[in-house]
């Protein structure tokens, strides 16, 4: 074999290499960057300029349309209060009190991130639809049947994952997302 072949070889093995580990890079997830509380995980610099380039990528594969930490945090959730992995055939009660933000929404997606499909065409929970109760706490159901009051169906999907936005969060909430007050997840029915 001639040197510039060897060569050349070398260079496309080399691409070839430094492509396939920078995709397993950036779909590896980010569980380095992240923090959690309860059941909820998000990043501290997920928005900001200190996010590194890593972060930034897979934020922009997994985080269509990503705004600003400033202007939104984005909490998700793949499993119950318990540690319980999402369960679309199960029932679930999600609750809690006034958020440190302007406004929320909770959508539910499937676990590659695509919209859940289902009868009712409902995805998402915004703060006003909730069930609002007189101790100033709020909750909805996630279930694959429809359920009196808030309701946010599950399609019967395997598993799920919720998103909770927080639009124009509260200081304390960026500085320490992981001591913020976030909704429960509680696991009611199971077949």
């Amino acid at each position: 074999m001639r040197s510039w072949h060897r060569y050349a070889l070398g260079i496309v093995l080399g691409l070839i290499g430094g492509l396939a580990l920078a995709v397993h890079q950036v779909r590896g997830g980010l569980a380095e960057a992240t923090i959690t509380n309860g059941p909820w995980t998000t990043g501290k610099s997920f928005g900001t300029a200190a996010a590194d380039s890593l972060t930034r990528a897979r934020v922009a594969l997994g985080g269509l349309l990503a705004l600003p930490a400033k202007e939104a945090m984005y909490f998700t959730a793949s499993v119950d209060d318990d540690g319980e992995s999402l369960d679309g055939r199960c029932t679930y009660i999600i609750s809690g009190a006034k958020l440190d933000g302007r406004w929320w929404s909770v959508t539910l997606y499937e676990g590659a991130g695509w919209l859940v499909k289902n009868a009712a065409n409902r995805w998402s929970i915004p703060a006003h639809a909730a069930t609002h109760h007189d101790d100033g706490t709020w909750s909805f159901t996630v279930s694959p049947d429809e359920q009196p009051g808030a309701w946010l169906p599950t399609g019967g999907v395997e598993a799920f994952d919720l998103t909770l936005r927080l639009y124009h969060p509260a200081a304390a909430m960026l500085a320490a997302p992981e001591k913020g007050l976030l909704p429960t997840i509680q696991r009611k029915e199971c077949p």
